[in-house]
């Protein structure tokens, strides 16, 4: 039996039990953290690669978060019936932790780390995102990785007009009017990603720092659980500039890189910069031979800290952009609509050498989106697909499937517009938004909030209020800080925060902070909330002038949608054996029909004709015809004792009994009617759905063959008699047998 060396330590945190132990599972990963709060578990890990890539000149940190189905109760779907690609919501998790630890690496760390998110438990209450956050700082901080942590996160909401730190997941999503994931340090704020409903900055603001007060709490906890049982430190080898070569290229083109740096075009500066880095490369291998081709990636170093030197330096000590705007100045804003024929709704918006085009597609309720995670299965309404292809920052690259960054800011622009979305009941369409980023310099994500808004007032979509985004950038040395309005590329590769706001005029509808320092404080958050709110409105102006509010009509090529409720007893009755039915219903009305578990029929077509054709059909089904009520319909299949006829569209079929048929006595139902035949009956009863139908005495009616085998007309002096005998005038309570009258014998 094992004897484990498991250390372990409880913190009661905000009204339930977090547990945090190491020492039992995952003992071969350099750092394991098993975090329990209430009875979400997820197991964390890191590990490291043994050999730097000095090649590379980015961090490579590598961030899993994996939901194991079992953790509640469920069995994966699919023909493999086990776990396959991350959804949606893994990869976002994924990525909301490695924004949060990634800034918390030493500069020039080239060691590949791996931090993997198990999720083993989840209890339906407590969000295994934020302990998951937990066990990778934690991870980190007792093993030997380089890691200037600790960290924490937590969830806020807004409920009752009260900010409430990890609130429960169904609170979150049924009262909150805000929902906010925060992760810091004890000293600052390092990730903020977050979804509202449209709340002023002051409440946003305060959100943020209530949520930091508890944070400190976990890293407290944290500390101490370091020094316990935190290992010694790795030394890696580090990729930082040599400060002979750093010196030498600045002696050499700084002039240079100075000078395009200002160039005011993306493209046209980044030509002149890549002029002067072949300028330096033929220079140094002329002047310095082996020497420079031995350390040629720190020459290719040294030149872009040069760039990013002279870039932050220009904006933070001369208030000067590298476009020439001033610190609060938006780039030229071009909006549009009706860019494309055919499509639902379309616009495009362009700001500065940012553009997006944005399209609406209107369909049913087959075309929600199905989401399968942890939790229980359910449909959206409503979602927004972002897509970054390599022309829109003018290089050749290859398409594949929808990476981490596009899902990212997809869910971002969705999260911003779903606050200002009509209910189902008011307009009860599926909706979908594509953003295609055509050009990309910089806060490509909230043209996407802005294009997609366009669209959908263009698409005669009953939004409540216009929703526009902004995006600000931060440059710090020291104490001394500029905050930016409206980033371009070049500002947030070479800066040290991206804080985008969307919102409404009335408010926030969602925000986002990710910063590559160690934090930033509550000044500068503050700062940059409130030149975001006027930089919001300026934009909503501007949206304001290409089109005001929603169109009252929708697009000629939208669909058509009309929704009633029918009894749910009867929704089995409309589908049918093997759906047999609503594909009938579906295939003669040329519609698109869809029905829920309430009994909410949508019925969906462009063709008003095919709507009411489908509508009147199944209400034929969920209806009894009524005692006396009329109806014309086919004759479908005779018999000795009577034909069937089909009334309401074909859905209902009832019998007409031979006796029933007319007022004259006749031998078989094919001396008066044939197949096809169509003919007006009335009922006479209806039990248990099946119809009893007369056609005695309605006009329009095909008239018995006289020569015809024991044809015997009626007896004028009996017809009164013998039509008293129908059970349409005896009441519906009455049976008639079909015999005759004992007295015409």
């Amino acid at each position: 039996m094992h004897n484990f060396n498991i250390i372990k330590r409880n913190l009661e945190f905000c009204g339930k039990n977090l547990c945090v132990e190491t020492g039992k599972m995952a003992k071969q990963a350099n750092g394991a953290i098993l975090v329990t709060y209430g009875n979400t578990t997820v197991l964390a890990t890191a590990t490291m690669g043994k050999t730097a890539n000095l090649e590379s000149d980015f961090f490579p940190l590598t961030v899993d978060y994996i939901e194991k189905m079992y953790a509640s109760g469920k069995i994966p779907g699919g023909f493999f019936k086990r776990e396959a690609k991350p959804t949606t919501d893994a990869t976002l998790n994924a990525r909301l932790i490695d924004r949060a630890i990634r800034p918390l690496f030493p500069d020039g760390f080239r060691n590949p780390i791996h931090v993997v998110i198990n999720v083993l438990s989840y209890d339906g209450e407590n969000d295994p995102a934020m302990a998951g956050m937990l066990g990778a700082s934690l991870s980190l901080s007792i093993s030997d990785i380089p890691f200037n942590g600790p960290i924490a996160g937590v969830t806020v909401g807004y409920i009752n007009d009260e900010l409430v730190v990890n609130p429960t997941v169904p609170d979150l999503k049924t009262q909150s009017k805000l929902n906010l994931s925060v992760a810091g340090s004890d000293v600052s704020i390092c990730m903020i990603e977050s979804a509202a409903t449209e709340l002023p900055e002051h409440v946003m603001l305060d959100a943020v720092f209530t949520g930091h007060e508890e944070i400190k709490k976990l890293v407290a906890m944290q500390k101490d659980f370091i020094a316990e049982t935190g290992k010694e430190k790795f030394a890696p080898e580090l990729d930082l500039i040599p400060e002979e070569i750093m010196s030498r290229v600045e002696a050499d083109f700084a002039g240079k890189v100075a000078a395009a740096a200002i160039i005011k075009g993306k493209q046209e500066r980044q030509d002149a910069f890549d002029a002067a880095e072949a300028e330096m490369i033929e220079k140094y291998t002329q002047e310095l031979g082996e020497s420079y081709t031995e350390n040629v990636r720190f020459y290719a170093n040294a030149f872009h800290e040069l760039i990013r030197r002279f870039v932050r330096d220009s904006i933070l000590y001369k208030q000067v952009r590298a476009d020439g705007r001033n610190m609060d100045e938006l780039r030229d804003i071009t909006c549009e609509i009706d860019i494309l024929p055919i499509v639902h709704g379309s616009a495009l918006f362009t700001r500065g050498e940012t553009q997006s085009l944005g399209t609406v597609t209107l369909g049913g309720g087959s075309d929600e989106q199905v989401i399968d995670g942890l939790e229980e299965e359910y449909k959206k309404q409503f979602y927004l697909h972002y897509n970054f292809p390599p022309f829109s920052v003018g290089e050749a690259g290859r398409m594949g499937p929808t990476g981490r960054r596009e899902l990212g800011h997809g869910n971002l622009a969705e999260r911003a517009l779903i606050p200002v979305m009509p209910d189902s009941e008011t307009f009860p369409y599926t909706i979908r938004i594509v953003s295609d980023i055509l050009e990309s310099n910089g806060s490509s994500s909230m043209a996407s909030i802005c294009s997609g808004c366009l669209a959908m007032m263009a698409a005669g979509v009953p939004i409540k209020a216009p929703v526009a985004g902004i995006a600000n950038g931060l440059i710090m040395e020291g104490s001394d800080f500029v905050i930016l309005t409206d980033i371009q590329g070049l500002e947030d590769h070479l800066g040290d925060m991206d804080f985008k706001v969307a919102g409404t005029r009335e408010g926030i509808t969602a925000m986002q902070m990710d910063i590559k320092i160690a934090g930033i404080t509550k000044e500068i958050m503050k700062i940059a909330l409130d030149k975001a709110h006027n930089a919001r409105i300026q934009i909503l102006d501007t949206m304001k002038e290409t089109i005001a509010e929603p169109r009252e009509d929708l697009a000629p090529t939208a669909p058509r949608i009309e929704s009633f409720k029918v009894p749910t007893d009867k929704i089995g009755e409309i589908i049918g054996p093997a759906g047999k039915m609503i594909k009938s219903i579906i295939e003669k009305a040329q519609v698109q029909v869809d029905i829920n578990d309430e009994g909410i029929v949508r019925i969906l077509s462009p063709n008003k004709d095919s709507i009411d054709k489908a509508k009147r059909m199944i209400k034929a089904i969920v209806t009894e015809p009524e005692f006396g009520e009329k109806f014309t319909g086919v004759v479908t299949r005779i018999e000795a004792y009577g034909v069937f006829v089909k009334i309401l569209d074909g859905i209902k079929e009832g019998m007409v009994h031979v006796s029933q048929m007319h007022t004259s006595r006749i031998n078989h139902p094919s001396d008066m009617v044939k197949l096809g035949d169509t003919v007006n009956v009335k009922v006479i009863e209806s039990e248990k759905g099946k119809l009893s139908l007369s056609m005695k005495g309605l006009e329009g009616n095909p008239e018995p063959d006289p020569n015809a085998p024991a044809f015997r007309p009626a007896p004028p002096q009996n017809r009164d008699r013998y039509d008293r005998g129908d059970r349409g005038d005896r009441g519906p309570g009455n049976r008639f047998s079909g015999r005759r009258d004992s007295n015409r014998r």
